[in-house]
């Protein structure tokens, strides 16, 4: 429900490529290049005196609109760019299309890059297995699959058969599995289809043993959530909407989400209503069954705030209420599992970095909670409980380490990892016998894990194998200070023994919101910039989860400026330091990133030879108005809230671009009809650089 997806790092890894060797401040056609493209171009970048020569854009007009805002007139003139289905705006669309394709149909080593990427995509990919019943179910991708397959096994070492493969379910592979739910004894799947990149969900059902649909369970108006069975296999619980009124299905505004209980078989006209908040138009709202089947437990969070409420139903009593279990909205809540009425739940109240308290169910005041695994110096990302053990995933420094607490909260031991990077995992039941988890680093692909936890051995099950040598490369992190002289964490990855004389195409990238932490992880595109001499950074800003809610709520609000300045020291460093000079500086993000890099490219120009902001939130005083936008205000704050306008309307991209200024060469990407940040945003702040820049 928040803006976030990680950037898959290079867009157009060839624009990036170019500008940030070429210094251009527009997008100019190149020299051809003579040389191997794949070479070290930081030392010689071929075509770098080439002349720059201007780019005809096309005519967007401007309108004569405005709104007014605690007394400030705020102009408008591409208002009519937000109407994405009007026959201008498509025609605009399609000749900037044009004009783009134009352009990177000259940069010289595009197709040498094209080449090498997909050489490097062609590995092949396993998602982390998991046991329902007596089958484990995974995920492969052979490797040029636009969409990964879902396969099941009756063992780890057996003969594994397709269960869903989503590519067969469109000729051009852009319908995606969104998500799945097995049932307890491995019988049923239910699954989420979505189309073109949409946040909207259609649900089915299918027969494991069969391989096939099963006749009218076919559920829809579903987003942000999905499916838990009930442990007797009978339905599931799932979160839906209203259908929207005609033509509001991309743009509208989303409001009271609701809990069903689909039984198999039923059509959904016939879904049984568990649970709404008509008084709380604006909550989410997800049921999820405990291990043991006794309780649903209702999940409710307004905004993409962390703050949350916990409601309960006692599954073995026929109609019973749903009563409050943590329903104070103070903090965040997160149940791991529970023993009976006792509830081991994770939450950051009084511990911006979490903890783990005990709470029953009968006296879930906090006053009666007990403390099992109290807050530490690094951030609690996440808990489960397998056997009798606590496995606690934590973030030091923006890097994973694995702590095993028992029932009590003693530390018993650690799960070693291979370096500086990223775990996730260690999901299953009480009674298994063995977990999966996946770690993955700037220069590890992922590798997948078996661990058994009789033995607390671990095994590799799965390993990628990619064309290259992570022994040529070398990753590091470095701590700067930031505007306020807050320290702030980079992630530094490149080819070893780089030079440090100011000249190598540096690529940095950033997020800065919703709590969301940056932590290592390997892309295949990030590679190859390395490979061709580039800097990889990543910068850990403030608004994220990096040390917690402390350093979340460091970024928000009227202390977004905070992220921005974040991400500008961060290129200061680079420059300081001699990786890079600002002519071959590249800045990436996307979505929130996105706008982060609109934000610092209007706010210091002369830093950036390029930027690449992605399906970027670039209207700050709009963006409530779209799709799920108004979710993002617990961030953000509200354009009719006085104080939080004159913070948004300070750094607003479409707004803070000044006529007459040397703005770095841009590419801006969205999707035609994306429902989450809608193309007006991308759209209007094209437009307006267009028109502003020198």
């Amino acid at each position: 429900m928040t803006p976030y997806f990680r950037l898959n790092i290079i867009t157009l890894l060839g624009l990036a490529l170019t500008v940030a060797a070429y210094g251009t401040a527009g997008p100019a056609r190149a020299q051809q290049q003579k040389q191997n493209p794949m070479t070290n171009l930081s030392r010689n970048p071929a075509g770098a005196n080439a002349p720059a020569t201007r780019t005809a854009y096309p005519k967007a007009h401007t309108g004569d609109v405005a709104d007014e805002y605690h007394g400030v007139r705020v102009r408008d003139p591409y208002r009519w760019l937000e109407d994405a289905d009007a026959a201008e705006t498509k025609e605009w669309v399609e000749a900037q299309n044009r004009v783009t394709a134009d352009y990177l149909r000259g940069v010289p080593s595009r197709g040498a890059i094209g080449e090498r990427l997909t050489k490097l995509w062609d590995y092949e990919k396993f998602g982390m297995p998991y046991k329902k019943g007596d089958r484990y179910f995974f995920t492969r991708n052979d490797g040029l699959q636009n969409q990964s397959v879902l396969y099941v096994a009756d063992s780890l070492a057996g003969e594994a058969r397709v269960l869903l493969d989503p590519n067969k379910l469109s000729g051009d592979g852009t319908v995606a599995l969104s998500g799945t739910a097995i049932s307890e004894d491995g019988k049923y799947l239910a699954y989420g289809l979505a189309a073109a990149g949409s946040d909207w969900q259609e649900w089915r059902v299918r027969d494991v043993a069969t391989g096939e649909d099963r006749p009218g369970d076919h559920l829809r108006w579903i987003k942000f959530g999905g499916a838990s069975w009930a442990k007797d296999g009978s339905g599931f619980y799932y979160s839906r909407y209203d259908e929207p009124k005609d033509g509001g299905m991309l743009q509208a505004a989303n409001f009271n989400q609701k809990v069903f209980f689909h039984r198999l078989g039923d059509d959904q006209e016939k879904d049984a209503l568990v649970y709404e908040r008509p008084d709380h138009p604006n909550w989410f709202l997800f049921g999820g069954v405990t291990e043991d089947g006794k309780y649903l437990l209702i999940y409710a969070s307004e905004g993409t705030d962390p703050k949350n409420r916990i409601y309960i139903k006692d599954l073995t009593q026929r109609d019973a209420p749903v009563k409050p279990l943590l329903d104070a909205g103070d903090a965040s809540y997160s149940v791991i599992d529970n023993d009976g009425d006792t509830f081991y739940v994770s939450t950051d109240r009084d511990a911006p970095r979490y903890r783990v308290v005990a709470v029953d169910r009968e006296r879930p005041a906090p006053e009666a909670w007990k403390e099992i695994i109290p807050q530490n110096e690094d951030t609690l990302q996440g808990v489960s409980l397998l056997g009798d053990d606590f496995y606690a995933t934590y973030l030091k420094d923006a890097a994973t380490r694995i702590q095993v607490y028992d029932l009590k909260g003693k530390p018993v031991r650690e799960v070693p990892l291979p370096g500086i990077g990223s775990a996730g995992g260690f999901g299953g039941k009480r009674t298994d016998t063995e977990t999966f988890y996946s770690f993955t680093s700037f220069t590890t692909p992922t590798t997948i894990y078996r661990y058994d936890l009789k033995t607390h051995t671990a095994t590799v099950f799965k390993q990628a194998k990619v064309a290259f040598d992570p022994a040529d490369y070398e990753t590091k992190q470095v701590f700067y200070a930031s505007k306020d002289g807050t320290r702030v964490p980079l992630f530094l990855t490149h080819r070893k023994g780089l030079k440090l004389d100011g000249t190598a195409p540096t690529y940095l990238y950033g997020y800065g919101g919703f709590g969301a932490a940056m932590t290592p992880y390997f892309s295949v595109a990030a590679q190859t910039w390395m490979e061709m001499g580039g800097v990889y950074a990543v910068a850990c800003l403030r608004g994220g989860g990096e040390y917690g809610e402390d350093w979340h709520q460091a970024g928000v609000k009227l202390k977004k400026q905070n992220v921005f300045d974040d991400f500008i020291a961060a290129a200061e460093w680079l420059v300081e330091n001699k990786y890079t000079s600002p002519k071959r500086l590249a800045i990436a993000g996307g979505s929130n990133g996105g706008l982060l890099v609109g934000a610092c490219m209007t706010q210091r120009p002369d830093l950036f030879g390029a930027a690449l902001p992605a399906v970027g939130v670039m209207d700050m005083l709009r963006f409530p108005k779209f799709t799920i936008g108004w979710a993002w205000m617990s961030d953000y704050g509200s354009p009719e809230n006085p104080e939080e306008f004159k913070a948004l309307y300070a750094y607003s991209p479409y707004h803070n671009l000044k006529p007459g200024t040397r703005y770095p060469a841009t590419l801006v990407t969205t999707s035609d009809h994306d429902d989450r940040v809608v193309p007006a945003h991308s759209y209007k702040f094209a437009a307006a650089l267009q028109a502003a820049n020198l």
